[in-house]
């Protein structure tokens, strides 16, 4: 017999919202719930000291009243202790740098209203400001001697000097007209319009002083899109930096991920290009004796997921060196040794990380961890330890670290302890299935709290974005998979063909496929899973994605009416008028192969809108005002066709997000839709 739409609504959300109890009425772990999720202390930027003896770190906590959140700095000892908050200022305390000497720590901090950099004692005291540069700092970093500091900031390329940087901006502020003129497409990207500033990078001395802009022109250092996490490093003798640029005209027309390495004095002057690979290049790392330069490069231009390979520059001979061009594995984090005799480097690896040493002098390739979700990587000065970031599905990161030749794990922090004792979260389980043409496709499984396998559970395929993307173990604070499972759904994340993390030729294959592969995958994993686990219940089936996954989802409304309910994020819906509207060229003129005029069998054929008429499965869209990624009319097109078929169907509108949604009120309110909406068909 069928419950009304209410009472089932009712149910879910005592299931998601309401706590738990162990048998016999007692206090026992519950569902996570919105209230337990926006307290989960974030932790970010691990940073070791430079004798290997303390650990830096940020945490950011999130206010729901304030709507917002603040971030500080801790440390802990690195063999372990109780961890301590260094900083605590109402504003935001970030990107932690030691000094050389150990003696002082270097942070962005908002405290003085805006973003400048500072500088405090790691033991304690006050904060010292060094810089008040009218148009704010970020990604501050140490000269190796302790001399000077590099950071980032985005000033009129015309302006000669602060001040003229200042007066330039109080007269935009001031003025009533806000209109701007274009000539040049990338006009726009990700969340903002193009304001006519470029980002650089300056030096200050230690001391304090007058900041030197060392990369002047009409460029972005680091580059606007596709760079690493650092894009500039200063040389051992802290005569020269190495930066990131594109100055390919063909940025110009938002088509060209060719970024390049340089290198200028730190007084400034002309910057010499290092490499002449027409594809993207970046991340430069000086070895400590000065002798080379190692970065990460892209064989193809035009296509941003290609692999990154570990190329070492020497700086004598003008030579690089390809050292991983065997190795199927995409570059990440990259370290050198102390000695300067290896390096270490982070990759995705089947939903996790896998992290590599490479001794130069034999070119030998070792895998020193695998199996677990780290980042922000630090290697001891003896070499003996590593330091990182770890997180699982269940699990949101700490600080830990790791013998390399005891190969012993030790968790240096444990900041949610108290929070996540009272949390009932599962952990992820891994399963494999044969997909299209016969590949073998990995996923994760992730049961409800108080799962019991006597029962039925509604089945939800959550689907990854990119699309050369994974899903990982790990603790997502968007498209958290335990939030999902806690509405009482058995939550399934398929890493279908195009994801990272499983060989480059894998990733290569969504590219001008965007509907077929990946969509048998996701059809074949459901029959997979009602065939493989007898808890999942056959007849209750919801599916949700953001941005490619919202694609796929606008794609599985035109294509089959096995799922229940659908729940698409900022996706894709038309894929001619997307085209017209992103930013990032590449992209679609890569994955579409060419533009609507020169490919318009592949706008046409891969494009949802073009299958409105199939249109009957329940679907709630979501988008965002300030999203220029995939612009607002996407999503808009797609309610509009749900409407126009008469499909029940919801649009939740935020006119202050973007592709993303930050705002602690405004995430709660899609959790609650989200979750509203799957149990109205779900349960």
């Amino acid at each position: 017999m069928k419950k009304s739409a209410a009472t089932l609504l009712l149910l879910a959300l005592a299931v998601f919202i309401g706590p738990s109890a162990a048998p016999g009425n007692q206090p026992g772990p519950k569902a996570i719930a919105f209230d337990d999720f926006i307290k989960i202390k974030r932790v970010t930027d691990l940073q070791l000291s430079p004798d290997g003896k303390s650990v830096a770190f940020v945490v950011t906590v999130m206010d729901k009243d304030a709507n917002r959140g603040t971030s500080d700095i801790w440390i802990v000892p690195a063999q372990g202790g109780e961890p301590r908050r260094l900083t605590s200022s109402p504003q935001s305390d970030a990107n932690p740098r030691w000094s050389p000497d150990g003696r002082k720590i270097a942070f962005i901090s908002t405290r003085s209203g805006s973003p400048q950099v500072w500088t405090i004692d790691p033991s304690g005291g006050e904060a010292v400001q060094l810089t008040k540069i009218s148009t704010g700092a970020s990604g501050v970093i140490w000269s190796p001697k302790g001399t000077h500091l590099a950071f980032v900031s985005s000033v009129f390329p015309d302006c000669p000097d602060d001040e003229s940087n200042r007066k330039r901006m109080e007269s935009i502020e001031a003025s009533k007209v806000k209109a701007r003129l274009y000539d040049r497409l990338l006009f726009r990207h990700w969340n903002a319009w193009w304001d006519g500033t470029r980002s650089h990078v300056f030096i200050v001395p230690a001391a304090g002083g007058t900041p030197v802009d060392v990369t002047p022109g009409d460029f972005d250092t680091p580059p606007i899109s596709l760079g690493g996490a650092q894009d500039y490093a200063f040389s051992p003798d802290g005569a020269e930096i190495a930066f990131v640029r594109n100055i390919d005209p063909e940025l110009r027309m938002g088509l060209g991920t060719n970024n390049d390495v340089f290198t200028v004095s730190v007084g400034g002057g002309e910057a010499k290009k290092l490499t002449a690979n027409k594809a993207n290049d970046h991340s430069p790392r000086y070895s400590p004796d000065g002798r080379w330069i190692a970065y990460l490069a892209m064989a193809r231009p035009g296509f941003e997921a290609d692999k990154l390979s570990l190329m070492l520059y020497d700086r004598k001979s003008g030579a690089a060196t390809n050292l991983t061009e065997s190795l199927d594995y995409s570059a990440g984090e990259l370290l050198w040794s102390a000695d300067a005799s290896a390096l270490v480097f982070s990759a995705e690896d089947k939903g996790r990380t896998a992290v590599f040493r490479i001794v130069l002098a034999s070119k030998k390739v070792e895998k020193i961890l695998e199996g677990h979700t780290v980042g922000s990587l630090a290697l001891s000065p003896d070499g003996q330890k590593l330091y990182f970031l770890k997180q699982a599905i269940d699990r949101p990161n700490d600080v830990w670290s790791y013998d390399l030749k005891a190969r012993k794990a030790a968790r240096l922090t444990d900041l949610n302890r108290d929070l996540l004792a009272g949390l009932a979260m599962n952990p992820a389980e891994e399963f494999w299935f044969e997909g299209a043409e016969g590949a073998k496709i990995h996923g994760f499984l992730l049961k409800p709290p108080a799962f019991d396998p006597e029962q039925k559970y509604p089945l939800l395929m959550l689907i990854h974005g990119g699309p050369q993307g994974s899903f990982g173990d790990g603790f997502h604070y968007r498209w958290n998979a335990q939030m999902f499972a806690a509405g009482g759904y058995v939550t399934a994340m398929v890493n279908f063909h195009g994801s990272t993390g499983y060989g480059q030729a894998f990733t290569d294959s969504i590219s001008g496929d965007w509907g077929g592969k990946p969509y048998q995958d996701i059809v074949k994993a459901v029959g997979y899973l009602h065939g493989r686990y007898p808890f999942i219940d056959m007849y209750r089936l919801g599916a949700a994605g953001a941005s490619y996954g919202g694609y796929m989802i606008d794609w599985i409304a035109g294509q089959t009416e096995m799922f229940d309910c659908l729940v698409s994020h900022s996706g894709v819906f038309d894929l001619r008028s997307m085209y017209g509207a992103t930013e990032e060229l590449w992209f679609p003129e890569w994955e579409y192969q060419g533009t609507p005029w020169t490919s318009p069998e592949q706008y046409t054929k891969w494009s949802p809108s073009m299958y409105v008429k199939n249109f009957k499965t329940p679907t709630l869209v979501i988008h965002s005002a300030n999203d220029l990624r995939v612009p607002l009319e996407q999503g808009l097109q797609f309610f509009t066709s749900l409407q126009r078929m008469g499909v029940p169907s919801k649009l939740l509108y935020f006119p202050d997000e973007d592709h993303f949604i930050s705002k602690p009120q405004n995430a709660e309110l899609w959790w609650k839709t989200i979750h509203e909406w799957l149990a109205a068909y779900l349960k």
